[in-house]
């Protein structure tokens, strides 16, 4: 079997070889005579899987052992909650700095729980670009600055941390954790679903600065206290095992690749084959992202003319390349470049994007 290059801004493509581990230990997992998905989470078997996962993601990623790693279930968007429930008093202002629509999100989800300040804002000029930081207006005495470090459906990346002075950093990490190295104790959370870079769909990795649960919060049940999930390992309730168990053989395989150095060489290659082709297509493709801001994870880029888009990706679905389509918020065109994805994919959609405009320009 052939498999496409998978382009999907998530789900996102997984790497060959754990897809295939996976697949021979479906159903006879380590020789016990049962899958993963069959054992008791509770048990030794799957306990000594959750405690070598949660290793391999610290020495992937450099968490330093004053930061709790948790593996819950629910999205990006169940954390984005979360956050204001556990970190941030009733009424208390937390800052955000909003790049994109997942920025938006994330105020969405806090507003019940806290006074909202927008800090600053990149829409005006149509998420094309970060806010200088020298324009922010932070809130002295904020419970926390929120950003989103990669932006996957506007293209727009962090590619910095920002000073935000003694006030803890809170960061959605979803669709760039793990592609480049990472100054963890510069946060006071990073947060990401797995089903970007991590793994697959179903499990969010937590990691936050544990002198934070000293933080009263707010009313909250047991089950959305991170204090709890922490003491509990993450079993506070039945975790998703497989989605935590594959999200493991993806640290394994990314460890043995190189790590994260690595990664980060393969997604500037990726990345810069892309922006290449965009930029010296005499303006048949558009990127309309500040050079400095572009995400090296999320393409979005624009043909001439938009009857053109259908065409685009039912043409490269047929040179076998997968989800190319924008998404319904912006239009266009949108390639994922995440770690799994080969160079060889970032190669085969240039030569594509080459022959298209030659067929079409």
């Amino acid at each position: 079997m052939t498999r496409a290059f998978n382009f999907s801004a998530g789900p996102a493509t997984l790497p060959e070889a754990v897809l295939r581990q996976a697949q021979a230990e479906m159903l006879d997992w380590n020789g016990i005579g049962a899958s993963i998905v069959e054992i008791s989470h509770r048990g030794q078997d799957f306990i000594a899987v959750a405690a070598q996962a949660e290793a391999d993601l610290r020495a992937l990623v450099g968490i330093p052992d004053d930061y709790a790693v948790l593996f819950l279930s629910g999205g990006a968007t169940t954390h984005q909650a979360l956050l204001a429930l556990n970190f941030a008093a009733p009424g208390q202002v937390v800052d955000y700095v909003v790049t994109g629509h997942w920025g938006k999100t994330a105020i969405k989800q806090a507003r019940p729980y806290c006074t909202v300040n927008i800090a600053a804002d990149g829409e005006a000029g149509g998420f094309h670009d970060i806010p200088a930081r020298d324009t922010w207006r932070l809130t002295p005495g904020a419970a926390y600055v929120h950003i989103t470090a990669n932006e996957t459906i506007h293209g727009v990346e962090f590619r910095d941390t920002p000073d935000v002075g003694d006030v803890p950093l809170f960061a959605d990490f979803s669709s760039s954790i793990a592609s480049e190295p990472l100054d963890v104790s510069k946060y006071g959370v990073i947060y990401a679903g797995a089903q970007k870079n991590l793994g697959p769909v179903g499990v969010a990795v937590v990691i936050i600065r544990k002198d934070l649960f000293e933080r009263s919060g707010q009313p909250r049940a047991d089950i959305f206290d991170y204090r709890s999930h922490a003491a509990r390992d993450s079993m506070l309730n039945t975790p998703p095992t497989w989605n935590w168990y594959l999200a493991g053989l993806v640290f394994k395989w990314m460890l043995a690749e190189g790590g994260v150095a690595e990664f980060a060489r393969r997604n500037a290659v990726k990345s810069s084959l892309v922006y290449d082709a965009i930029d010296a297509s005499g303006g048949f493709y558009r990127n309309e992202v500040a050079p400095a801001a572009r995400s090296r994870m999320n393409i979005p880029f624009f043909l001439p003319d938009e009857t053109l888009n259908a065409r685009f990706v039912a043409d490269s679905k047929a040179a076998g390349l997968l989800a190319l389509k924008g998404h319904k918020a912006v239009g266009g065109i949108r390639a994922s470049l995440y770690n799994a994805l080969p160079v060889e994919g970032a190669q085969a959609l240039v030569g594509f994007m080459r022959d298209f405009q030659q067929r079409n320009g």
